[in-house]
């Protein structure tokens, strides 16, 4: 990479191995760059306390606080029985909350003498739950008053007014971190300043060597608002620039254009439909049809409501391409939802989907599945169909994607549940039309315009915010478990009537319950006592049902590790109404359609994200019948992950919970770090409070890369593309 040497220096070599190693390890820094690109999180003013009322359970946290009261406990333990086993317990306190911290055996002979009442200091360690009350167990902490003590002249001198919080693990405290920065910060003033001059003097914009000197070592809170504004830019400028040169590529490529034939296969298709298309539907299907028709590939997100008609758009797409003599394949995410698609698919198209066949409509094709488990006749048989061109719509799993697998003239490809796929996987089923095919993203889960434009910013947005007529209101509901556990009698006696009415239930768990146990975890000892239950399970959960609350009842379960064909055949036993408890864990989270369902008991829900749970819920109230969602949690009703259900609970509009649901995660998880594997590169951006940023920074990127594609008169933009969007992330942002 061309980039500046002072920036390129490894962090072995200026801050010495050991440190340069749990860097790396831990946190993914590796040069002098990369850290001084590790911005605090958050800061403290001295003689100014932390929330303590909100911290997030499980996460490593730092805090300054306030020692309120110490006291040391001796008792009898297996490794010492005669009494002098010791725990020292420490309360903090903030003003506004305590928090109570925990050392035992030998760690406590340290913080017994530091840790006096009335000493200042910032504390960091992993949040857990011990009797109901949070708590940090073997904490590390810097004192931040004493006369004589030289860690608080330290933080003193690189602190000044405002202490700066970095995001830390356990291996490497916030104010370790701090001090790294402090040796590399002379380096900042050698930052090639990506943005073009003219944009940023239009802007008012700080240089980026002052930027970062400011956001490490502020003197003011206005040092902190110049660095942030400067350094939004660039975060939001560079990925907008990214994805212009990709709209741009993109724009060169040819395609073969698919307009239908005029009394062909999609006009047999409407003329049986049983209901009208919504107003939505029709607009949507409109973009896509003259997208469609032009000689360039067709890159467009198609995005809506949980059950609002995505896979009938879809479908009338394929077929207008098969229409004109193309092919169509539809990617799926799990066997389980490639299968639910191709049976619903034969269903609505009926006697169209059976081309060649006795019976078959003259006009019709092949609908083809294609999945991994087949067996080796039936998989030949279909890869015979799709090369041959027999079959005009084949839908599958990742197996349609294989070197094996041709086309005869791949004319359109459909990704379902976009965020599932790793970049290779959709990139390679794209490589095996004659010419780029036409590219349709489907996604349910509702994305505001400000994350489509950052991450799917190389696509053109479809939306369908209506839903069809006779869709039934889903009632949603908390279940404070631990609080009331009667509720939870009462959740399953509402199952039970749900059944006697005739429908069916879904119950979901966050774990299979068929997990190995790790030996580490299985050794209880006081300092794990405070570690969190693990999640409900899935086959103990069907298992206590079927005794209890649920005897009598035909309950039958379901999850990723069951071999396909067993899959299949307790999804078609739930379909046809032979079963009347399914319960499941999130594999039936997408697509999956059985409008005799109606009630959902989802337990553990807190341990799943706002929009997860949008998901689940959308699988009832898919009929003519009302549909129910009981949300059980044992969390405490102040805790943050109650709020998230009482919000889910309280609308059922996927976008204004999609907005929640980024407001409360981290802003760089919005780019999917699992698709990419690179670290994210938002660290002061966020989607949703800098709208206005990402729309002018959009406008600004299309501009700069219109007039020079190849970026070639700004060499620091070139720079700062290579550093901030590694190779994979780039990809991965090229082929959204």
């Amino acid at each position: 990479m061309d980039l500046v040497p002072a920036l390129e220096e490894p962090l072995k070599k200026v801050l010495g191995p050991a440190t340069a190693k749990v860097m790396a390890e831990h946190l993914g820094l590796h040069s002098v760059g990369d850290l001084l690109h590790h911005y605090p999180r958050r800061y403290e003013e001295r003689g100014q306390l932390t929330h303590l009322a909100d911290l997030p359970m499980d996460e490593h946290v730092t805090v300054v606080a306030q020692v309120a009261d110490a006291r040391l406990h001796t008792f009898a333990s297996a490794k010492a029985p005669r009494g002098k086993g010791q725990r020292l317990e420490v309360t903090i306190t903030d003003g506004s909350g305590r928090l109570q911290l925990v050392f035992f055996g030998h760690g406590v002979h340290k913080p017994h003498k530091e840790l006096l009442p009335g000493t200042r200091a910032m504390f960091a360690g992993k949040v857990s739950l011990f009797n109901r009350r949070l708590q940090l167990a073997h904490p590390a902490y810097e004192l931040l008053r004493g006369a004589d003590d030289e860690a608080v002249e330290t933080v003193e001198t690189w602190a000044g007014a405002l202490i700066p919080i970095y995001p830390a693990t356990a291996k490497l405290e916030s104010w370790k971190i701090g001090k790294a920065i402090q040796t590399v910060l002379p380096s900042a003033q050698e930052a090639v300043d990506p943005l073009p001059e003219s944009l940023r003097e239009g802007r008012g914009l700080v240089p980026l060597p002052e930027a970062l000197l400011k956001i490490h070592r502020p003197h003011t809170k206005a040092d902190i608002a110049d660095a942030h504004a400067r350094l939004k830019w660039d975060e939001a400028f560079v990925l907008q620039v990214a994805l212009a040169r990709r709209r741009h590529a993109d724009a060169q490529l040819p395609a073969v254009p698919r307009k239908p034939a005029p009394d062909g296969l999609l006009s047999a298709f409407d003329d049986r439909l049983p209901f009208t298309l919504t107003d939505g539907q029709q607009k949507v299907s409109k973009e896509i049809f003259d997208d469609l028709a032009t000689d360039h590939p067709m890159h467009r997100l198609l995005q809506g409501e949980v059950g609002s008609g995505k896979t009938l758009v879809a479908l009338r797409a394929m077929l207008a391409v098969v229409d004109a003599g193309g092919q169509a394949a539809m990617l799926a995410p799990t066997e389980v939802l490639a299968q639910q698609h191709h049976r619903s698919i034969v269903e609505m198209m009926g006697e169209l989907a059976e081309g060649g066949m006795l019976g078959g409509s003259e006009q019709g094709t092949k609908v083809t599945l294609l999945t991994g488990s087949m067996g080796t006749a039936a998989r030949r048989q279909a890869m015979l169909d799709l090369v041959t061109g027999e079959a005009g719509i084949v839908i599958g799993t990742h197996a349609l994607i294989e070197d094996k697998v041709q086309f005869h003239d791949l004319g359109l490809v459909v990704v379902d549940e976009q965020h599932r796929f790793g970049v290779e996987q959709r990139d390679a089923l794209r490589g095996k039309g004659k010419q780029p095919p036409h590219l349709l993203v489907m996604t349910a889960t509702p994305i505001p315009r400000t994350v489509a434009m950052t991450v799917f910013g190389d696509l053109e947005t479809s939306v369908l915010d209506q839903l069809p007529a006779g869709r039934s209101p889903i009632a949603s509901h908390v279940v404070p478990a631990a609080d009331k556990p009667h509720f939870l009698t009462r959740a399953w006696e509402r199952v039970r009537e749900e059944v006697e009415n005739g429908h069916q239930a879904y119950v979901v768990c966050p774990r299979i319950g068929d997990e190995q146990d790790d030996p580490k975890k299985t050794r209880k000892s006081a300092e794990d006592e405070a570690e969190k239950r693990p999640p409900l399970a899935v086959l103990d959960i069907a298992d206590q049902l079927a005794k209890g609350p649920l005897s009598g009842l035909r309950v039958e379960v379901l999850h990723g590790r069951m071999h396909p064909d067993d899959k299949d055949a307790v999804m078609r036993r739930f379909a046809a109404g032979e079963t009347h408890v399914l319960v499941a864990t999130t594999v039936i989270e997408v697509g999956v359609n059985v409008p005799n369902a109606t009630a959902m008991v989802i337990m553990d829900a807190d341990r799943f994200g706002v929009s997860q749970l949008h998901q689940l819920r959308g699988r009832v109230g898919r009929g003519s019948a009302a549909g129910l969602c009981l949300l059980v949690s044992e969390m405490p009703e102040a805790s943050p992950a109650r709020q998230r259900l009482t919000a889910v609970a309280s609308t059922l509009d996927g976008f204004e919970l999609s907005r929640i649901d980024l407001e409360q995660r981290r802003e760089g998880d919005v780019l999917g770090q699992a698709q990419s594997g690179a670290r994210t590169s938002l660290r002061v951006l966020a989607v949703i409070e800098d709208e206005e940023i990402i729309a002018e920074a959009r406008q600004e990127a299309t501009a700069v890369v219109e007039a020079d594609p190849e970026l070639t008169g700004l060499p620091g933009l070139r720079t700062a593309l290579d550093a901030l969007l590694d190779e994979e992330r780039e990809q991965y942002l090229e082929k959204g």
